[in-house]
């Protein structure tokens, strides 16, 4: 089974669109949270996540959005009221099963607190072997990881959204995931919305 993987769009549908069509075929896609930006909705990457049925998990730029501080964001003209349901509904991790194997998706860690921004290198990353899962897929952090802790596959496409991962020439970027050979090919991309 091949699973498309984005992460951190930060209303960037462009990039989001360009990252789909990048992707090809996949049999199902992921968001990783942080589809949207600050206090910002936007009705296109929502819609597109919605009309794609893709399996989505709140990140903490949704909690601030949906949470107290978001009221006045939320009753901003022309945000969605049904798209804006759809998106607060979605749960903060998911686990799933896929091709044999048991799927975690968080925004930023398996564990308690959540938050914490796990680099690639970090000794924090031998964490995720603790989790209950044969692979862990995480954003937040927008930089892209495949790596093995322990027995448990740890994955982060990056951002299709906002670039920062100085390891990949800071390009957007998405990943695809064989479920049954553990491949993981990820796909770097220039932002749509720039000229360069």
């Amino acid at each position: 089974m091949n699973i498309g993987i984005v992460s951190d769009i930060h209303c960037n549908a462009a990039g989001l669109e360009r990252a789909l069509a990048l992707m090809g075929d996949v049999d199902e896609l992921i968001c990783l949270g942080d589809s949207i930006w600050e206090y910002r909705f936007s009705n296109e990457v929502a819609a597109l996540l919605k009309r794609r049925e893709a399996i989505t998990i709140v990140g903490n730029h949704e909690e601030g959005f949906f949470g107290a501080l978001g009221e006045r964001a939320r009753a901003r003209a022309g945000n969605d009221p049904a798209l804006m349901a759809w998106l607060a509904a979605q749960p903060p991790r998911a686990a799933l099963e896929r091709g044999g194997k048991r799927l975690l998706l968080v925004h930023s860690t398996p564990w308690e607190p959540r938050g914490d921004y796990v680099l690639p290198g970090s000794a924090e990353l031998a964490r995720f072997a603790e989790a209950d899962a044969d692979i862990v897929l995480y954003g937040h952090t927008h930089r892209q990881v495949a790596q093995r802790c322990g027995r448990v596959l740890v994955v982060n496409p990056g951002s299709a959204g906002d670039a920062r991962d100085h390891g990949n020439g800071r390009r957007l970027s998405c990943a695809v995931l064989d479920t049954a050979s553990d491949e993981v090919r990820f796909i770097d991309f220039a932002d749509p919305r720039r000229d360069d």
